[in-house]
């Protein structure tokens, strides 16, 4: 395969499913900056080793694996790393003003606190992450269960098993928002 060909393939097939690349990725690091490294990783895996894909065949899938697969060799890295610590933030921690106060912060926690009408996207990302991944590609990707397979490189059995014990753990995060807004379980009830 020539460069000109690899060009075309990558600009017609392949580089077309980056936004849904970028919510994947954000979706399962929750860190835009990280997100955008991953995307960026994957598309550079995916022009080095373009001569494995097969044209006409489904690009998204091949390329959210990959991005899958990188997403868990930085995991595997972060763990098995200890933590860093620069000294410089330290020293400019203890020099600052801010040093007494002991005041806990998450971003994501005041994003969403301040988020009206979110609640899904809430209780999706709540979800352990291979629940998460499973729902992503399935309700949200519009993958079928043996693309997730295969992107995921697990059994269709097991996708199809995860795929319904994450929608059981959404439908009870979602169930008192949904009561909240007039919606009633009547799937109980023998008189309907």
């Amino acid at each position: 395969m020539d460069k000109k060909e690899k060009q075309i393939i990558f600009e017609e097939e392949l580089f077309p499913h980056v936004d849904a690349l970028n919510t994947f990725a954000y979706h399962l690091t929750y860190d835009d900056e990280f997100a955008k490294d991953l995307v960026q990783e994957t598309y550079l895996k995916a022009y080095r080793f373009i001569d494995k894909y097969q044209r006409g065949t489904n690009a998204k899938a091949w390329l959210f694996k990959i991005l899958k697969n990188a997403y868990i060799n930085h995991y595997r890295k972060k763990t098995k790393r200890p933590t860093k610590v620069d000294f410089e933030d330290i020293i400019s921690y203890q020099d600052s003003d801010d040093a007494g106060s002991t005041k806990y912060f998450d971003l994501r926690e005041e994003i969403f606190e301040n988020m009206m009408g979110d609640e899904v996207t809430v209780a999706i990302n709540s979800l352990p992450v291979d629940f998460r991944t499973v729902i992503l590609l399935c309700d949200i990707e519009g993958f079928t269960y043996d693309e997730i397979s295969k992107i995921v490189d697990i059994p269709t059995g097991t996708v199809r098993s995860r795929l319904f014990r994450a929608r059981n753990m959404l439908k009870e995060k979602l169930k008192e928002y949904a009561e909240s807004l007039g919606f009633e379980d009547k799937r109980g009830d023998k008189n309907n």
